[in-house]
């Protein structure tokens, strides 16, 4: 007769506590999967610098998490309205596309917990306020497979930071949108999952955020196992007036 080792059962019990009490995890991309922060500042840059603007840190952190449209508006002000705000926001996901062309990387810590749940056959989904095109290479770097569904802007009637991208990607899988983990780095972001009802665990970067009910903070991603990712559902989800602080 085959036994369990004793790391196997505890293995084991940790999956079935997780799918106890968590549906999926549902993922921001830009600075949260990948890093593609990066490529954003570069595409930015060097768009406005046709139009003569130096793209400052302030404009960047305005700019963050998008949605599209509002970059978009935001660029055809500082230019004056030398073109349409539409215009610059196809042409920013042109030169953004070109850098994606060039290789993406994974934000520290994302790629090792993507594994760690995809061995454990938690449901992720991949929720973006970028376009199809930059979702879909981002989804190219990990097995098939690996998110049950993706929501890109073009998905949804409204991106973040509404709801609608959040609670449809809970729609497709089927799942309470109440027992999901959101994963974001920006306040559009955050503020998107905050709404859909979801535990939001926050990365933020160039920001401070206060203490929010449903919302966790942590610097970064490096180290996190799906058992301190439960832990910290549990505590918001429990817990609903404390907020956890960055560590």
């Amino acid at each position: 007769m085959t036994t369990l080792g004793q790391s196997e059962i505890t293995g084991t019990k940790n999956v079935d506590s997780f799918r106890d009490s968590v549906d999926a995890v549902l993922w921001d991309m830009d600075g949260t999967l990948i890093n593609s922060e990066p490529y954003w500042l570069i595409a930015e840059t060097a768009l406005m610098a046709r139009y003569g603007h130096a793209w400052t840190d302030e404009d960047q952190a305005h700019c963050l998490g998008g949605p599209l449209p509002k970059v978009g508006l935001h660029m055809a002000q500082l230019a004056k309205h030398a073109e349409a705000p539409e215009y610059f926001a196809d042409e920013l996901v042109r030169l953004v596309a070109e850098e994606f062309s060039k290789g993406l990387e994974f934000m520290p810590g994302a790629r090792e917990l993507v594994d760690e749940l995809r061995a454990q056959e938690i449901q992720m989904a991949l929720v973006s306020a970028s376009p199809r095109i930059l979702v879909d290479a981002a989804i190219s770097l990990l097995p098939a497979g690996t998110f049950g569904c993706s929501v890109s802007s073009q998905d949804v009637s409204i991106s973040k930071p509404d709801p609608m991208s959040y609670l449809q990607a809970a729609r497709i899988l089927g799942v309470d949108i109440t027992r999901c983990i959101v994963i974001e780095d920006s306040r559009t972001g955050i503020a998107s999952g905050l709404a859909s009802g979801a535990v939001v665990l926050g990365i933020p970067s160039l920001f401070t955020y206060p203490a929010i009910p449903n919302l966790r903070l942590r610097k970064d991603l490096i180290g996190l196992l799906p058992e301190e990712l439960l832990e910290i559902y549990q505590s918001a989800h429990h817990a609903p007036n404390r907020s956890g602080e960055v560590t």
